[in-house]
């Protein structure tokens, strides 16, 4: 009698622990499943919001390039005509604000794309030197508004990089008009590039602005991210000029890295893949001021 309850005990005992065992695989699998599909949905959600903000871009191009030309229209047919003065500074204002609006649709339209999977860049061989050259004389006439130096430090021969030029040369564009923008009147703005010798090529962007904390520089790699430093929401932006470059830069293959210091300025370096080299180079200076 004895033998037969502590059987009945055990297997008592056991059916427990099975039981036990039974409910939390359940739940577990019921929690595994869960997680799944709140990432799917997330998923889905985030690629929904890309492709919108995609297409809600694109229709609004169409009517500010018509409001753009359009100005610039008004500006020249009353151009001639002495007592139109203040309408050629109004159709100025109206086409400097469409511009404006206009770079910040194409940068968004540009994330909205690269987040959904959608952007694709066209690669061709070009020569980096005048990619940084071309890029550099864009800005000039904003840096001499505030006196700003800008050195570019690039070896006489570097290699040709196989690249989409023109998404190339919107990274300097973004980096150098960052520089410029937070950068005080007299900074110094340097510019160096120098190939490795793995085949890689790195490109640096020095200035000498206000700079910002470690934290500062996480939250400004985000789209839309906001530094909320007073002096640095004192610039205009919606925080896409580093995210873009640093995307673009990502689609290339490269890496991109950022190192800043409050009062000293902020280094942009960022590295693409490995090129074909030419010839040794020599390091050359140029000043653009």
């Amino acid at each position: 009698m004895h033998g037969n309850g502590r059987l009945r005990r055990e297997r008592t005992s056991l059916l427990s622990r099975y039981s036990a065992d039974l409910g939390r695989c359940i739940s577990r699998e019921r929690s595994e499943r869960a997680l799944r599909g709140a990432a799917m949905e997330q998923a889905l959600a985030s690629r929904a919001k890309s492709e919108f903000l995609a297409n809600m871009s694109h229709e609004l191009r169409t009517p500010l390039n018509a409001i753009i030309g359009f100005s610039d229209l008004i500006g020249e047919l009353a151009g001639g005509d002495p007592g139109t003065a203040r309408t050629c500074e109004y159709a100025s204002l109206v086409n400097r604000a469409g511009k404006h609006l206009l770079n910040i649709i194409s940068d968004i339209l540009d994330i909205s794309k690269i987040e959904s999977g959608t952007f694709a860049l066209d690669l061709e061989r070009q020569t980096l030197r005048d990619l940084i050259a071309a890029s550099a004389a864009l800005v000039k006439p904003r840096l001499a508004e505030k006196k700003q130096t800008l050195v570019l430090m690039l070896p006489a021969a570097l290699p040709a990089v196989t690249v989409d030029g023109t998404r190339l040369k919107q990274v300097f564009l973004n980096l150098l008009s960052n520089a410029h923008k937070f950068t005080p009147e007299g900074g110094r703005i340097v510019v160096t590039a120098a190939p490795g010798a793995d085949g890689t090529v790195t490109v640096s962007v020095q200035d000498s602005g206000i700079g910002m904390t470690s934290a500062q520089v996480a939250v400004a790699l985000k789209p839309f991210g906001q530094v909320s430093s007073g002096r640095m929401r004192s610039h205009e932006g919606v925080g896409l000029g580093l995210p873009i470059a640093k995307a673009l830069i990502e689609q290339h293959g490269g890496s991109f890295f950022v190192t800043s210091k409050e009062n000293v300025g902020t280094t942009v370096t960022f590295t693409l893949p490995e090129n074909d080299l030419v010839a040794p180079d020599h390091s050359t200076r140029e000043h653009m001021s």
